[in-house]
């Protein structure tokens, strides 16, 4: 593992789903759902979107979790935890709830003309192509990161993810 490089195992920005800053959480949807990565043959999805500003600058990362916490109607994101969950107690009738249920969808249908820049996390922590495969075990593991982007001279080149990462390990010390 002496020399392995950020670089060998990296996934490249154009094989890696990206979307404008300025897009839709329904563009991000669809984007999500049609992006397979084929990695040295396996499929893998990607963990997030990567978001890029109108400079193609990159500015933040939209995973899934992003994109549903950006779906929740105003009317119940104001609300307690506590009170959003009883909303879905399964001892609730359903059918008594049907109109509120229709509701919630109508909402959420109304939320993904949101732009992605309302969910999305800024990225702070990058690792470049160069560094060693453990400079990008240590910045996931210290910023609890799935997904790292990779730069080259300031740019964006692609992006290592903890799956690679730990692909590679088990490869070098297991095998």
């Amino acid at each position: 593992m002496q020399g392995i490089r950020v670089s060998e195992i990296m996934i490249p920005l154009d094989k890696y789903p990206h979307i404008l800053l300025t897009s839709s959480l329904r563009e991000a949807m669809k984007l999500f759902e049609v992006s397979i990565l084929d990695i040295d043959g396996q499929k893998s999805l990607p963990r997030g979107i990567l978001v890029f500003d109108e400079e193609y600058r990159l500015v933040g990362i939209a995973g899934r979790r992003d994109i549903l916490r950006g779906l929740e109607p105003d009317f119940l994101a104001e609300k307690p935890l506590e009170f959003r969950m009883e909303l879905f107690n399964i001892e609730i009738d359903t059918d008594q709830h049907a109109p509120f249920y229709k509701r919630i969808m109508e909402a959420a249908l109304e939320q993904t003309r949101r732009s992605v820049k309302d969910v999305m996390r800024p990225v702070g922590i990058t690792v470049d192509y160069n560094d060693h495969i453990f400079k990008a075990i240590y910045l996931m593991n210290s910023h609890h990161m799935n997904l790292l982007p990779v730069l080259k001279d300031n740019e964006v080149i692609g992006v290592v993810r903890t799956v690679d990462v730990f692909h590679k390990v088990v490869d070098l010390l297991l095998k």
